[in-house]
C-alpha cells in the first residue's frame, strides 16, 4: 500500500535549520519516476483509449506508475490486467487505486445500487 508520506524520508530534516525546511518542504510532492518514455506514453495512451481526457489520464498513469514502482511489478503487466475490464470495472479498480494514493481526509467514491430492503417497504403494497 501507498504511503501519502512517503517523500518524508529523503534527505534529513532538521526543524532548527531554514535552508533543511526550504529543502524538505520544496521537495515534499516531487517523487521521481523512474520509467522510460514508452512506458509513459503507453499508460497514458491506454487510459486515452479507454475515454479518459488528457488531463485525467497523465493524472491516473502518473499515480499508476508510482504503484507498479511501489507494488515492484512490471508496468505492462499492470495494463495487461486492466484490458479485459469494462468500463464500471475500470472506473471502479481506478478509484480505488486513486483512494489508496490520497490522503486519508478525502476518498474517491462511487455509488453502488442499495440492495437492502427495509423492513417498512416489504410492508407496502402498491
Amino acid at each position: 500500500m501507498a504511503n501519502s508520506d512517503q517523500n518524508a524520508g529523503q534527505g534529513k530534516f532538521n526543524k532548527d535549520n531554514s535552508e533543511s525546511q526550504k529543502r524538505y518542504f520544496n521537495n515534499y510532492y516531487d517523487t521521481p519516476i523512474n520509467h522510460t518514455p514508452s512506458e509513459v506514453d503507453a499508460v497514458i495512451g491506454h487510459f486515452r483509449k479507454r475515454g479518459f481526457d488528457e488531463v485525467a489520464a497523465i493524472n491516473t498513469a502518473t499515480v499508476l506508475l508510482q504503484q507498479a514502482d511501489i507494488d515492484e511489478v512490471p508496468v505492462f503487466e499492470l495494463i495487461d490486467t486492466l484490458k479485459g475490464a469494462t468500463e464500471i470495472q475500470l472506473s471502479n479498480i481506478v478509484a480505488q487505486i486513486l483512494n489508496l494514493n490520497r490522503s486519508k481526509t478525502s476518498v474517491l467514491g462511487y455509488r453502488s445500487l442499495n440492495s437492502d430492503e427495509l423492513f417498512d417497504q416489504r410492508n407496502i403494497i402498491n
